[in-house]
């Protein structure tokens, strides 16, 4: 089932004024990752780089074109276990969060 404009606007405007839910959304990224679930973790790395507007730094940062980063991590992309856990790596800093595995 497709997003409504409305509940992506919401997702947005959250990003922008909460901190610990922009963490929450790259630790779901990871987590989703981690679980196999490649969509979901690119959707929500996506979803953190354009409501953060930090897609023009984490490019630079990562030495990669802003093109190839949104191209990644769009529907049909296809990031590398290198790339993807470099954007993860570049966001989490973005935020000061350390990302660890734990078990349960």
């Amino acid at each position: 089932m497709p997003l409504t404009r409305e509940f992506k606007d919401t997702v947005m405007s959250r990003v922008q004024r909460d901190p610990e839910f922009r963490t929450e959304l790259i630790v779901e990224a990871t987590n989703a990752f981690l679980d196999d679930d490649v969509e979901t973790g690119k959707a929500l790395l996506r979803d953190y780089l354009n409501a953060t507007e930090l897609m023009p730094q984490i490019a630079k940062e990562l030495g990669l074109n802003e093109k190839s980063i949104r191209r990644m991590l769009g529907p049909s992309g296809n990031p590398t276990i290198k790339n993807f856990a470099r954007l993860l790596k570049a966001c989490s800093k973005a935020e000061h969060v350390k990302l660890e595995v734990c078990s349960h």
